[in-house]
């Protein structure tokens, strides 16, 4: 376990070139019970994804040069964090980034070594303040621009299988010196692109790019199931709602996870979203005999993320490094908080479900009409209302089957239920590990409520900048203003704001211009304005006083620092330990 306070270390990076090696002289870890073998573990476990062969991802050159395309992954373009070579890392990639063996073949996947997407990629958030780095664990990956990498990938494959001198320097590379030799190099290369350029083409566009930190991760996942792997492409619906990555800590203890309250069953979330990320998953093949529903699932590695992250803390404000907390106007910020904020937002000690019939408890999380909160409703309207579900129809549960149309989202859940249960069958759980595995949830768990934001407990919340679930407000200060008031155009990339914590909005350059104007990005909503509440107003004009009241108790929290949630139990429980 680590000090309560900060632990500088020296960064453990793998240059890239002069001028893309980071500027940072330090990292600071802080104590969020995490040891340093599970950071290892998370920057770098398959959790089943695969991208691209891994010998094309390590040897491939950039779109625009002849270094490699992997050496630029953790420059400023693509905003992933260098890591060092180890046990769990042999080759040097960035975090987020694994090795990935696909063993028994699936449709358009040899079996073969792959480079895929693990959570740390998106989940692992740094904090920029005077040349030095702190780490977030389970955090907001605000550098990482998904949609760009992804683009980045699809370019560089284009042009090594178009220009001859590079795909030769690839094939001398990788020892392909006979024509034979090129020649099959060269159809498992277009076989490949043509999975990323479908991703980068249609599964990840969009009417204008999301910038670093944020993603249409939900609008991906339905489309990937629905469209892609189906093979049904009429199913297609716009990402036109990104957000950012939420904060992991509490969620396995919460009773409903995601921005928009869609699932409670960790296993079924967690292989959800990577779904989203190129799992190999047969969805197309005419029945289960042929392969419909297999899939590279690795139910047991995100069992053990779920699990590791059940005992992550939130991390505490580094007094020695962004400076002292003023215990006084936190403690006047608490009673605003109580009187203002926890009927929606759940306050430690937390408010616990009933215990269901594995005995379990979790954190009751507020769930907020859209039309209340007025923040903006993009994520509930991006989806088309229906698909078309083709052949697939004949392998629905009994209240969908045969149904020409179904509701976009009952479509993706049954698609992905169905490979879930095929990879959970492979398993041969008993009862007890079964259970386990989905988190001691109920199971059907309850449908997702209509049009709502999930509030969180806030432990925590001062290192997840920008705010609101698009990540459309820069700063905790601008939270609690009227929304009129709040910056319309920020830079996403710069420094953090220790004052009002967040983003610098002061900064003139960073790594993207973020216009809270262009359709799902509005900053609106969330309000603290004079008015009857709802349609966005949630609470009283507050003073200047008040305001900065309430930034300082949401820095101070959480009050214990590595005060780990009880998973399934009170906390009361706990008080001997707190």
């Amino acid at each position: 376990m680590f000090s309560v306070g900060a632990i500088l270390a020296l960064s453990a990076v793998v240059p890239t070139s002069a001028q893309q090696k980071p500027p940072d002289q330090a990292v600071i870890l802080l104590d969020q019970a995490w040891s340093q073998e599970d950071r290892d573990w998370y920057d770098h476990f398959s959790q089943g994804s695969a991208v691209l062969s891994y010998d094309l991802f390590l040897n491939l050159e950039a779109a625009d040069s002849q270094d490699l395309f992997r050496s630029g992954l953790d420059g400023p373009r693509y905003g992933l964090v260098s890591a060092a070579a180890g046990p769990n890392n042999p080759d040097g990639l960035p975090i987020g980034i694994s090795k990935t063996n696909v063993a028994t073949p699936i449709k358009g996947w040899p079996p073969g070594d792959y480079a895929g997407v693990t959570c740390a990629a998106c989940h692992q958030g740094r904090l920029r303040y005077k040349g030095q780095v702190i780490r977030i664990e389970g955090g907001i990956s605000n550098t990482v621009d998904f949609q760009g990498l992804v683009r980045g990938l699809d370019d560089t494959l284009r042009v090594t299988l178009t220009d001859a001198a590079k795909f030769d320097r690839l094939a001398a590379r990788l020892g392909a010196t006979t024509p034979e030799a090129k020649d099959n190099l060269r159809k498992r290369a277009e076989s490949e692109a043509h999975r990323v350029h479908a991703y980068a083409a249609r599964t990840s566009v969009t009417p204008h790019p999301w910038g670093p930190g944020r993603m249409d991760a939900f609008t991906m996942i339905v489309d990937r199931t629905n469209a892609t792997l189906a093979d049904i492409p009429e199913n297609w619906s716009a990402g036109t709602a990104p957000v950012k990555p939420p904060f992991l800590w509490n969620a396995p203890q919460g009773l409903w996870t995601q921005w928009a309250a869609l699932v409670q069953d960790p296993i079924f979330r967690n292989f959800g979203e990577t779904m989203g990320v190129f799992l190999p998953v047969d969805l197309s093949s005419k029945n289960p005999a042929e392969g419909l529903f297999q899939s590279n699932a690795a139910l047991l590695e995100l069992q053990r993320v779920e699990s590791l992250l059940e005992r992550l803390a939130p991390p505490s404000w580094p007094e020695d490094v962004l400076g002292k907390i003023d215990r006084a106007k936190a403690k006047a910020g608490k009673a605003l908080f109580v009187e203002n904020c926890a009927n929606c937002h759940n306050m430690w000690p937390y408010r616990m479900t009933e215990p269901n019939r594995y005995g379990k408890q979790f954190v009751v999380v507020g769930l907020t009409p859209q039309s209340y909160v007025g923040t903006d409703r993009t994520q509930s309207e991006a989806l088309r209302p229906l698909a078309i579900t083709g052949e697939l129809s004949k392998f629905m549960p009994p209240e969908f089957r045969g149904k020409p149309l179904l509701p976009s989202l009952v479509f993706s859940f049954m698609l992905t239920d169905g490979a879930l249960a095929m990879a959970e069958r492979k398993l041969k759980l008993n009862e007890a590990d079964a259970a386990n595995l989905h988190g001691y949830r109920e199971l059907p768990t309850p449908l997702p409520p209509d049009s709502v934001y999930k509030a969180a407990p806030r432990d925590g919340v001062w290192a997840t900048a920008p705010f609101l679930h698009n990540g459309s407000v820069p700063n905790l200060y601008e939270m609690l203003v009227p929304a009129a008031e709040r910056t319309k155009k920020f830079f996403l990339g710069g420094d953090f704001d220790p004052v009002r914590v967040g983003l610098d909005i002061e900064a003139t350059s960073g790594a993207f211009l973020l216009d809270t104007t262009l359709p799902g990005n509005s900053n609106a909503g969330h309000s603290f304005q004079d008015g009857p509440r709802g349609n966005g107003i949630i609470g009283p004009l507050l003073t200047e006083e008040q305001r900065w009241a309430l930034v300082e108790y949401l820095k101070s929290i959480p009050e214990v620092p590595a005060r780990v949630t009880p998973f399934g139990r009170p906390p009361e429980k706990r008080a001997a330990q707190d």
